[in-house]
């Protein structure tokens, strides 16, 4: 058994879409009309294209405004990428005007770093040892 698809959930898909893939780097998977305004939007790492998938989810339904508030409100990232290099992966960012709640922070096994996704979620970087 294997992770093949996880999701967060966002505000709008297109401003996701265009920070997820212009800004963090990411690459356009799968991009299907759902009828209205919903898509199946999916990214995935260009060094993984066949790997486990982001679907960027719409909030609409009533339970995710305040799940993710919450999650907010607490600090507690929606998920989490791997990174070679945390320091140099929040240089870059905020060279690019990501807004980070928590810089480089070095917790001997993992160094982490969370930044918020301007779409309604923090996210964490880690960097293991």
């Amino acid at each position: 058994m294997r992770i093949h698809l996880t999701s967060v959930f966002v505000d709008d898909q297109s401003t996701a879409l265009d920070f997820y893939t212009n800004v963090l780097g990411f690459t356009k998977k799968h991009d299907v009309p759902l009828g209205g305004e919903a898509r199946w939007l999916t990214v995935v790492s260009p060094q993984d294209p066949e790997g486990t998938e982001l679907l960027l989810e719409p909030s609409g339904h009533p339970a995710v405004g305040p799940y993710r508030a919450a999650l907010v409100d607490d600090g507690i990232p929606a998920t989490a990428f791997a990174v070679d290099d945390v320091q140099a992966e929040h240089d870059r960012l905020s060279g690019l005007g990501v807004r980070f709640t928590q810089g480089p922070l070095d917790m001997g096994t993992v160094v982490t770093a969370v930044l918020d996704d301007t779409c309604g979620n923090l996210i964490q970087l880690q960097q293991l040892r």
